[in-house]
């Protein structure tokens, strides 16, 4: 079960448990059971959901529930807290410090996309003003130090390796070293794998550790690895000291739950999960934006983080402020579009906003999906700037549209098409509207009056999914809002 799957199940469980008409032990019991089905299928291991269910017993008590309290709330309440709980080893992660020389070493099996997360780690940090350097420390797989050449020099970071030297540990050492004289701030080393857990692969780990004493030892895991992720992520756990781990191809079409398990494992924090084969398709992990969005809840934050990251720096005052005052002009949709499809996946963006992530990007149909916005920048192509940017829809007669359409080599129905998700897109994003948005984007920035603001501009059916005024002020609590 892919992990849309298992939030919409949970979410789905817990509805049907609000609408009984009391919520008593059964109804309780049967919504837990669900739940607890749910995550087995997506791989979870079974301690970790046996925990979650028996400590959620522990929190709701309908006996102590005084007559007054919103019980649908408090279970709301107790199964995110549980979740975020259960990805949450409750210890910060090791940061890198620019100007000072960190060494971080990769481990995991073969097969788990360790190469590839090596480069896009230094990718990530590279355009955060770091200067990364790659060490491929691999000898067993053949191919490795090709690969690693080859990322490196399409992402423009140093790296270093050899062809003719069989010892890790001394391709490791003088690789180090090299790149310490050079005053690279973030040296990585990428190290071996074995197609299954071997006492000559811990052994090998072990003594590059020894060598090269890495500041964090990341454990990158596989998503779809099932059940087996919990042994193995502790026996990796028992040979070196993994402090962190990253976890590879959560892009919608695998189990997340068996890697999700490894947290509790290794006691360390997810810092980063790859969405993709490509370069910048890599995504902060942190918890509660995740458990929110799982649960179908967004992430306000998040969104605007994203719009951030895909909107030119140059447009951002103007376009937050246009979004602010809702006016949404088909030039502002094609401009997101354009910086969307050079962000990577569009899901990672809609899956943000509460209640739009399923229908705007249905799982599985991300490539058709923007394929059909392609399209749609096409027909846009043939508009005239004053078309553009009307926002006004209605100014779009049939004999516009059939010039439109000539103009773009299209039909008027895919015109049509267009102008319709241009309106829901509109409506959608027009919710922001009058929300004061200030200037650093950070919609948290204070949680009561953020809170009266969304309750004021979300529509009715998505305020009444966060548990009304009180449930909103609830779950930006629980998600660290930042002040």
């Amino acid at each position: 079960m892919v992990l849309a799957e298992l939030g919409g199940r949970i979410t789905r469980a817990i509805q049907q448990m609000s609408s009984a008409i009391v919520i008593d032990e059964k109804a309780l019991n049967e919504c837990l059971n669900e739940i607890t089905r749910a995550l087995l299928q997506s791989d979870v291991s079974f301690r970790l959901v046996k925990e979650l269910q028996t400590n959620i017993k522990k929190i709701v008590n309908l006996d102590d529930l005084a007559a007054g309290h919103n019980k649908r709330r408090i279970i709301e309440q107790a199964i995110f807290s549980e979740l975020c709980k259960m990805l949450d080893p409750g210890k910060p992660a090791f940061t890198p410090k620019k100007a000072k020389t960190s060494v971080v070493m990769f481990v995991g099996l073969q097969g788990a996309g360790k190469t590839t997360t090596c480069t896009k780690y230094a990718y990530y940090h590279q355009k955060k003003g770091y200067k990364p350097a790659l060490v491929c420390a691999d000898t067993f797989r053949a191919g490795a130090f090709d690969q690693l050449k080859q990322n490196a020099t399409k992402a423009k970071i140093p790296f270093y390796g050899s062809y003719t030297e069989s010892d890790p540990v001394k391709i490791a050492v003088e690789g180090v070293a090299r790149f310490k004289k050079e005053n690279c701030d973030l040296i990585i080393v990428d190290t071996s794998g074995r197609h299954k857990q071997e006492d000559s692969l811990f052994e090998e780990m072990r003594q590059l550790a020894e060598a090269t004493k890495p500041d964090v030892v990341i454990f990158v895991m596989d998503s779809s690895i099932g059940q087996a992720a919990f042994d193995q992520a502790q026996a990796f756990k028992q040979s070196v000291a993994v402090g962190a781990v990253i976890i590879t191809k959560m892009d919608g079409h695998a189990k997340g739950g068996g890697a999700l398990s490894a947290v509790a494992a290794t006691k360390s924090p997810v810092i980063l999960i790859g969405t993709g084969e490509h370069m910048d398709e890599f995504e902060v992990f942190d918890v509660k934006p995740f458990v929110s969005r799982l649960l179908g809840k967004g992430d306000w934050s998040g969104f605007v983080d994203k719009l951030q990251e895909v909107v030119p720096k140059d447009q951002q005052s103007e376009y937050l402020e246009q979004l602010s005052k809702g006016n949404i002009s088909l030039r502002i949709m094609y401009e997101q579009y354009q910086s969307m499809l050079n962000f990577g996946p569009l899901k990672q963006l809609y899956s943000s906003l509460p209640g739009m992530g399923a229908g705007m990007m249905p799982e599985g149909r991300e490539k058709e999906s923007e394929a059909k916005i392609k399209r749609y920048m096409t027909i846009m192509d043939s508009m005239t700037d004053e078309e553009l940017d009307s926002p006004n829809p209605k100014v779009f007669d049939e004999t516009r549209m059939m010039r439109i359409a000539r103009g773009s080599g299209r039909i008027v129905r895919e015109v049509k098409e267009m102008l319709e998700e241009y309106k829901k897109l509109a409506k959608s994003l027009s919710n922001m509207k009058g929300l004061k948005i200030p200037r650093n984007g950070d919609l948290m920035s204070s949680r009561s009056k953020s809170a009266q603001q969304l309750s004021k501009v979300l529509p009715p059916q998505v305020l009444e999914q966060f548990g009304g005024m009180g449930g909103l002020q609830s779950l930006m609590k629980q998600m660290g809002a930042r002040t």
